[in-house]
């Protein structure tokens, strides 16, 4: 049997679809979510990945899948949209401190143009020093990089500005 759900109960469970490499953001923090519906078929979710070549994808359209069906006791259809291109302006602020209190340093807000030198720049998440360096574009998942911090020696990863 069917029940009648509201687009905000549909919101209220995907707080609780966490990402599978930053388990401290939800789907909805990190901007994945483009768009919603409800008809007698179901629940209707649009997604996109955080990075076009992202390795967790298939499990976090089932984790949506699975989390919403068992929430909200409907059938739940998750497809990837295609028009809507992810970018890091996408993160809500609540994410941004999350990153940093989990030790990853958030993306800066850009204008559309993501130079080296966006990259280049990030703020220790475990001092808060700007006197930091880009070790390398690649961490420990393709949307991250690694940084050493000069003011504390910690290295850090930081969400990659896209």
């Amino acid at each position: 049997m069917q029940t009648i759900t509201t687009l905000q109960a549909v919101y209220n469970a995907l707080e609780h679809v966490m990402d599978p490499e930053i388990p401290v953001l939800n789907v909805l923090e990190l901007g994945m979510i483009t768009d919603v519906k409800i008809d007698l078929e179901g629940v209707h979710i649009k997604m996109i990945p955080t990075f076009s070549a992202c390795p967790a994808i298939d499990l976090i359209r089932e984790n949506i899948t699975n989390t919403v069906e068992r929430e909200l006791q409907m059938p739940a259809i998750v497809t990837v949209d295609k028009e809507v291109n992810w970018n890091s302006n996408r993160l809500s602020e609540e994410a941004k401190e999350k990153l940093r209190n989990y030790g990853i340093a958030a993306p800066v807000r850009h204008e559309g143009d993501v130079s080296l030198d966006l990259l280049e720049k990030a703020n220790c998440p475990h001092c808060g020093s700007e006197s930091t360096y880009l070790r390398s574009p690649f961490g420990s998942a393709l949307c991250r990089a690694l940084h050493v911090c000069r003011q504390c020696g910690m290295m850090f990863e930081q969400f990659k500005p896209l």
